[in-house]
């Protein structure tokens, strides 16, 4: 139970969601139903999935994220180099199952998305490849990690993906950038400290953090161009431009302090999903 809890500890809970949704909205979106497909894909995006994303990332940055005050909690825990191998195997032998049914029941356009998702989840980390490491191709790969479960949901099954899905995988995808040049800026000099690059360690704190308000504009922006409801989605997604907006003049020095703003991401993902799950509600009842 040990070993169990520190594992799920590693894959950060709070943030299961933000890959699980995604496939089992595109999903239904696509004409699927609460079927086993849905099931499985869901299960294996919310705990499976990001075993592996933050286990292999836990791993490898692990020099810098003892060093980082804000690792240790819900943002990641920091577990002794010993539990290192546990994590691997874990990130293998959870995933694997999963994938199996997921290629073999699937659609060659899901199979070749689903390939793209375990390749960002492993380049983004792991040595040798290390895509976290490539300013702008870190935010890319991050925002691939979110995008790219919703993808697979849309096309795992046979038939026809709305057109206005790829504007919403769009939106999603400048989001999941932005999320991810916001979350480097509060760790720019734990990274610079371990030796680490980032988006916002070759920019700085301060244009990071407004190319990620400017890119949070944009996938609102496209939001808006949605059918009906997806307005009120669209004035929701604002609230993440204006979280952003509070640091728009934010400083190396002081970069911690976007900590404030990434606490307050964390539930607006909540929040934002729920309105979502409203308003789609409200289409399908229709």
């Amino acid at each position: 139970m040990r070993i169990i809890r520190a594992v799920l500890s590693a894959s950060r809970p709070i943030s299961w969601v933000n890959t699980a949704f995604p496939y089992g909205l595109a999903y239904l979106l696509a004409g699927g139903g609460l079927d086993w497909l849905f099931w499985v894909g869901v299960v294996f995006f919310l705990i499976p999935y990001n075993i592996a994303l933050y286990g292999i990332n836990d791993v490898f940055d692990y020099e810098s994220d003892i060093r980082n005050p804000r690792k240790g909690g819900v943002e990641g825990a920091v577990l002794p180099k010993e539990m290192h191998p546990v994590l691997l195997h874990a990130s293998v032998w959870t995933t694997l199952p999963f994938l199996i049914v997921l290629y073999a029941a699937g659609t060659w356009a899901s199979a070749l998305w689903l390939t793209v998702s375990v390749f960002a989840v492993i380049a983004y980390s792991a040595a040798g490849l290390r895509f976290k490491e490539r300013p702008v191709l870190d935010s890319v790969t991050s925002s691939a990690h979110f995008t790219t479960p919703a993808i697979v949901g849309a096309t795992i099954s046979v038939g026809e993906v709305p057109d206005f899905f790829w504007f919403a995988a769009g939106a999603f995808f400048l989001w999941g950038m932005a999320s991810h040049a916001l979350g480097a800026v509060q760790d720019v000099k734990a990274d610079r400290e371990g030796g680490l690059s980032s988006i916002a360690t070759a920019f700085g704190a301060r244009a990071t953090t407004r190319l990620a308000a400017v890119a949070y504009l944009g996938a609102a922006l496209l939001v808006f161009a949605l059918p009906s409801p997806a307005w009120i989605v669209g004035i929701a997604g604002l609230g993440y431009v204006a979280n952003t907006l509070r640091f728009w003049n934010i400083t190396d020095e002081t970069c911690e302090d976007v900590n404030r703003a990434w606490k307050v991401f964390l539930w607006l993902n909540y929040l934002v999903g729920a309105i979502v799950t409203i308003s789609l509600v409200s289409v399908f009842l229709d």
